[in-house]
């Protein structure tokens, strides 16, 4: 209940800051254009509202509605989600948006948009002059990745470290890396020491989100943190820092030496003599100390541990880059990764069309997992600068009852030289607010079905 609450107050938070950012460039826009603003609402407020205040010789009121869902401002003389119509049938006020350029009208429509992508690019830059860019380069990985059965079936194998794709080096873990492995013809990847090309099949991106489990995952070596007094590792003179590299010769990794134990104990519950139970208790485990490899006999208990903690801190075992800006040079940094977001995000879009990616479409629940379950500043600023990227992307739409269906009637009267009808405008708000109604029901009908089942 403590994680729901947690997340459910960053999801807020996040949404809140973002919806006021995206209606405050509206509203400055029209302001500074002399447009009326009747009304300047967080979230929708039909019936009634939770909150509502006009300061005086203030033209515009300021509220707080109860479904947050979005939000809104109402500005004069337009057709948006407030479906006022009557106003539209009285003579045309100088203060009104209809009244004016059409290339004034087109920025205040843009206007929600540019603010949240600025929004994203400032908070990018303020999180790598706070916090820095930590990542793990694949490309140095030690002992390479570990991948689902569907990457397998691709032709990768466990411990190949991925180099590039198509030519271009891979970099780190994230969404473009798996951008570049499902649009790639060839991956390059480093195998026992030598390269190999893997050939991508088509419909890769499908059969991924099909997957339950992470495309790949990277291998944690296996090094040990502390030992039990007494157990077969001690008595074996293993010691807190070894490394173990390799099981009966076979090289492994952490999770590899977990997993082939597990299978050796349901060996030894079921063999059939003892002398048969008793091998599969000897073991040959090869360690490095200091640099130097060194071989070791033991025999594990019957519960098939040797009684060793492992190092459980990744970025101990993994070689990490940390990356510091100063104030000034955070702010190239930060717009090269809102706008790298951006594309890698652009071209996920095309997946939505598929019946997987149909999906995967999410409401407020998947929203609000990604953000983490204990408080995180860095995790919080990082989701809501994404968020932002996706709320603007996704408002430029040309879809009608979005800023991007605005826009698109925009330009055909720049271009055309005339106007839509407002009956037009009307019947095509109404449209395109069915059809978001209906995306909004569909994805939240996925978290359901995925919270269910």
């Amino acid at each position: 209940m403590e994680t729901f609450l947690i997340r459910a107050l960053q999801l807020i938070m996040s949404l809140s800051l973002l919806v006021i950012i995206h209606e405050m460039g509206h509203f400055l826009f029209a302001r500074l254009f002399k447009t009326r603003v009747e009304k300047f609402c967080l979230f929708f407020d039909p019936w009634f509202t939770l909150f509502k205040f006009k300061p005086k010789r203030s033209e515009t009121e300021y509220a707080v509605g109860w479904l947050p869902l979005g939000g809104y401002v109402k500005i004069s003389g337009m057709i948006d989600e407030s479906m006022d119509t009557e106003q539209m049938k009285q003579p045309v006020k100088p203060w009104e948006f209809r009244a004016k350029p059409a290339w004034q009208r087109l920025l205040i429509m843009i206007g929600g948009v540019l603010f949240n992508f600025l929004l994203a690019l400032f908070i990018y830059s303020m999180i790598l002059f706070s916090w820095g860019d930590t990542y793990i380069p694949v490309q140095k990985a030690p002992l390479g990745m570990d991948f689902n059965e569907t990457m397998h079936e691709a032709g990768f194998r466990d411990g190949d470290i991925l180099l590039s794709a198509d030519g271009k080096p891979f970099d780190r873990m994230g969404a473009d890396l798996l951008m570049g492995i499902v649009d790639a013809r060839q991956v390059t990847v480093l195998r026992d020491g030598q390269e190999a090309s893997v050939y991508i099949p088509d419909g890769m991106m499908d059969r991924l989100l099909a997957d339950s489990v992470r495309f790949a995952d990277f291998r944690i070596p296996f090094v040990l943190d502390s030992i039990s007094a007494g157990s077969p590792a001690q008595l074996a003179g293993l010691q807190a820092g070894d490394s173990i590299t390799h099981l009966d010769g076979q090289r492994i990794a952490y999770l590899d030496f977990r997993e082939q134990m597990a299978q050796r104990h349901e060996q030894y519950v079921q063999a059939p003599t003892d002398s048969t139970s008793q091998a599969l208790r000897d073991i040959t485990l090869t360690y490095t100390r200091q640099g130097v490899e060194n071989t070791v006999a033991l025999r594990v208990d019957t519960a098939f541990t040797i009684g060793v903690y492992a190092v459980g801190q990744t970025d101990r075992l993994l070689p990490v880059v940390h990356q510091k800006y100063s104030f000034f040079s955070s702010f190239p940094a930060g717009v090269t990764l809102g706008v790298n977001t951006l594309k890698g995000y652009v071209g996920q879009m095309k997946y939505l069309f598929s019946k997987e990616g149909a999906k995967q479409l999410g409401g407020f629940g998947a929203i609000g997992s990604i953000f983490p379950a204990t408080w995180d500043w860095h995790q919080f600023w990082y989701m809501t600068a994404f968020l932002s990227i996706i709320l603007a992307f996704m408002n430029i739409l040309p879809i009608p009852a979005l800023d991007g269906g605005h826009v698109l009637f925009l330009i055909y009267e720049i271009v055309a030289r005339r106007k839509p009808s407002d009956k037009f405008m009307e019947r095509a708000q109404m449209v395109g607010m069915f059809l978001l109604f209906a995306l909004l029901i569909w994805a939240n009908l996925n978290d359901v079905i995925r919270f269910l089942f």
